[in-house]
């Protein structure tokens, strides 16, 4: 895992670069990028292709409509930045990870992006068109990743999901460590959303905070924060409850409120 004397190491292979040019250059990535927390590398798949046109696709075999990237440069791109594997590849590099971003990966979420920030790094290959020759899949890829049911023009977008949602669990990353530990579907929650947030001013248009969040009982408040999570979960993803400890109170606030604890643990469990 990335530390301060080691960054976590990304590097993406992509049709077009450009496209992370903003991405990398504002808010917390940047500031980390700068630190010295993370390293990103863009590396365009173009560079690769041996044509004078540097020609990356080409029509399916069997017929169908679309194109689909060619073996030849994403090799290339991946075997010269990581090394070939068994030859010139440094042991970081040859552990890393070779994700393949496609709508038929394994569905990304909290848990795997806490899994892939245990690594030192990660090769992400970002898709293209009707997608890559499947000799990319089947060889060269360790893992395939997709961001949600839905099919988006290529793979950029998903490796930035990743890329952002991977770094922010980093160590230093976010300003406040507890930050990343209490988002939602994280394990600080075990799973379950975040709750309501109130800043300044106290009174807005007649709409005022919770009058618990400026009495400055520690206790009551930790007990309203859980109780919020609690009900919006119940209410908007019944099924995270699945995997939360519920105890006596969590249990009284849920019946309180109309919902069946013994009901909501048992949703998307068989």
């Amino acid at each position: 895992m990335g530390d301060a004397t080691t960054p976590y190491d990304f590097k993406v292979f992509t049709l077009f670069p450009s496209l992370f040019d903003g991405f990398l250059s504002e808010s917390i990535l940047n500031r980390a990028l700068v630190r010295g927390l993370l390293s990103v590398e863009i590396h365009n798949i173009r560079d690769y292709a041996t044509d004078r046109h540097r020609t990356c696709d080409g029509t399916p075999y069997g017929g169908g409509g679309g194109m689909v990237l060619r073996p030849e440069p994403i090799y290339a791109a991946v075997e010269h930045v990581l090394g070939s594997a068994g030859t010139d590849a440094t042991p970081a590099q040859a552990s890393m990870p070779i994700v393949l971003l496609t709508p038929q990966g394994r569905l990304f979420n909290q848990r795997v992006a806490a899994e892939l920030s245990q690594l030192p790094g990660l090769a992400l290959i970002c898709g293209r068109y009707e997608g890559v020759d499947e000799r990319v899949r089947t060889d060269l890829v360790t893992d395939e990743i997709s961001i949600g049911d839905y099919v988006l023009g290529g793979g950029e977008v998903a490796a930035m999901v990743v890329i952002e949602a991977v770094s922010r669990l980093l160590p230093d990353v976010l300003g406040h460590a507890e930050s990343a530990r209490r988002d939602s579907h994280s394990p600080g929650l075990e799973g379950l959303l975040e709750g309501p947030h109130y800043t300044r001013p106290a009174n807005f248009r007649g709409m005022a905070i919770p009058e618990v969040l400026v009495g400055g009982h520690h206790a009551r408040v930790a007990r309203w924060k859980r109780d919020q999570s609690l009900l919006r979960t119940a209410q908007r993803r019944p099924e995270l409850l699945a995997g939360a400890v519920l105890d006596r109170e969590d249990r009284r606030i849920l019946r309180e409120h109309g919902y069946d604890p013994d009901a909501l643990v048992g949703v998307g469990q068989g």
